[in-house]
């Protein structure tokens, strides 16, 4: 190994994701010399935000005041603490770190982005629709904003200025450092310690060698935790798999690169902060592997509309309200319990096409690349590009034209006879009447019909209900899901100005955190579930909170 090397600096920020970068801005803004700390290669700047659908939970804001939808700080509080359902005594900064992050959505949120240069698509989506009456989980209204530039959108104003602050000699990045350790002198926290890691070409997203080349030891006043969640240490989120969840299944995809790996949530533990909410995570059950994969057991997340049937491994439809869109912690708890690791949708070509997106910057080239010429295509009939190829190339998708065929498809994927062919049949032709009566007692086609009384919905969203056995509509289409590790609700427990707190609740002098580690902040603002659009703006809010917070305690 060569020798050991030292830095030093007013804060170090542990992490270049999106909360990293954003701490790092607010700490340079300030005149702090920061240095980021980041085990992956340059190629990786931004951490997973790059590969997000740049979603955006915001309320009240003109782009649902111009479709018609009337939103309020107390309506999204309202819906928040009924979906988060926090019953613990530790939810106690969890909690406030809610309520101040929905003030900060249905306030200065937006403006402070569009300053920085964001923007977004006007159709506001609707995610998590809940469908559990008014006291239950989900959004009541639609709030899901997507980022113009999706993810990539997102970065592109803290990457601009935190290579702006390095020009001047504020910010240095230190790619392939691994933070291995905490350094305390006095008894309060005084800076870095870890590994220097082997060059390494690996693209963005791709698994990176972990051969240290030598060690390193960073001293400064403060230190930001931004090091991101657990999603791809399957053996920790099975270690923390909830108890009300059932057992694991023995297989899952990763939505997550392979460094989302939770290494420093055990540095920060070691070091005497306070974990809480572990057993919070928010893991999908709509996910499909991707057939060129980035990373270890790479999956991407189906966007579903709410038309498909979905059905467990054994071709029994999902009880209501868990259909396509309303409540995937819901549908994940269900599936998992029924002893088999996979579900299945099924519609027809003319649901797919309306109704299918994927989740990811990469799978939505024409919002990431800004064109709206592509954006326009997807009002026409057919999927858009991407999910047309995705289904093309994936092993998950299957057709056919009649359910019996389509039957013997599915348990050949499967390699087992779970679906009974006459079962799937009357299944379809169940839902089928419902839909030719013109009224019917389906609950979920009265959530479609719901649905579609929303513009946004009725332009790219929402098919107009329609019998899935309809020869003009098909062929049909099943497709195999899989649990997919995604979110980490729980983490390092912090007060409202990101300081970390210790066992006993006393905030430990210099260290902070944000974004992911830190449960998106407080140690998990979601509770046990999440409205979507809140992920992102979790590393902005937090990032920005903890870095004006170390700046005002350094220098």
């Amino acid at each position: 190994m060569v020798g050991a090397m030292a830095y030093d600096a007013d804060a170090v920020v542990v992490g270049s994701g999106l909360a990293g970068l954003v701490a790092a801005c607010e700490l340079a803004g300030a005149g702090r010399r920061v240095v980021v700390v980041e085990q992956e290669p340059e190629r990786s700047l931004g951490g997973q935000a790059f590969w997000s659908l740049g979603g955006l939970f915001l309320v009240g804001t003109p782009e649902q005041r111009r479709l018609g939808v009337r939103d309020s700080f107390e309506l999204a509080l309202s819906d928040w603490m009924s979906t988060a359902g926090f019953d613990r005594e530790e939810d106690r900064w969890p909690r406030r770190w809610a309520e101040a992050y929905v003030s900060f959505a249905s306030g200065e949120k937006r403006a402070w982005l569009n300053a920085l240069g964001v923007r977004l698509f006007p159709l506001v989506q609707w995610a998590e629709r809940g469908c559990r009456g008014p006291g239950g989980p989900g959004n009541s209204v639609p709030r899901f904003h997507i980022a113009w530039g999706t993810g990539p959108g997102v970065l592109e104003p803290f990457v601009r200025r935190v290579r702006a602050a390095e020009e001047k000699g504020l910010v240095s990045l230190r790619f392939r450092h691994r933070v291995t350790g905490l350094l305390r002198e006095g008894g309060a926290l005084c800076g870095v310690a870890g590994e220097v890691l082997e060059p390494d070409p690996a693209g963005r997203g791709a698994p990176s060698s972990r051969r240290a080349v030598g060690e390193f030891e960073l001293r400064a006043q403060a230190v930001i935790v931004a090091s991101g969640g657990i999603g791809a240490n399957h053996e920790l989120v099975r270690r923390n798999w909830p108890e009300r969840y059932g057992s694991p299944p023995p297989e899952m995809l990763s939505g997550v690169p392979d460094h989302v790996d939770g290494s420093m949530l055990e540095a920060v533990r070691k070091a005497g902060g306070s974990l809480i909410g572990e057993d919070r995570m928010w893991n999908y059950p709509e996910g499909v592997a991707n057939h060129s994969p980035v990373w270890s057991r790479h999956g991407i997340r189906i966007l579903p509309g709410p038309s498909s049937l979905w059905l467990d491994a054994a071709g029994e439809p999902l009880p209501f309200p868990l259909i396509p869109g309303a409540d995937a912690l819901g549908a994940l708890e269900h599936i998992a319990r029924s002893g088999h690791g996979h579900s299945w949708f099924v519609l027809n070509r003319r649901i797919l096409g309306k109704e299918f997106a994927l989740s990811g910057s990469e799978q939505n080239p024409d919002l990431t690349g800004r064109s709206w010429p592509s954006v326009l295509r997807r009002a026409l009939p057919g999927a858009p590009a991407p999910v047309e190829e995705f289904a093309r190339r994936s092993p998950e998708f299957v057709e056919a034209r009649t359910p019996e065929e389509l039957a013997r498809r599915m348990n050949a994927l499967t390699g087992r006879r779970l679906i009974d062919p006459s079962g799937l049949r009357e299944v379809i032709e169940d839902r089928d009447r419902q839909v030719a009566s013109g009224l019917g007692k389906d609950p979920q086609l009265f959530a479609i019909r719901s649905a579609r009384r929303f513009v946004g919905d009725r332009l790219i969203r929402v098919a107009k209900p329609h019998r899935l056995l309809d020869p003009a509509a098909g062929p049909l289409v099943a497709v195999r899901l899989s649990i997919l590790t995604r979110k980490t609700l729980g983490g390092i427990e912090t007060d409202l100005s990101g300081r970390v707190l210790g066992r006993g609740g006393e905030p430990l002098p210099g260290l902070y955190a944000a974004g992911e580690a830190s449960g998106f902040g407080g140690g998990g603002m979601h509770g046990y579930r999440a409205l979507e659009g809140t992920f992102l703006g979790g590393c902005l809010f937090s990032g920005r909170v903890a870095g004006r917070s170390a700046a005002e305690g350094t220098g």
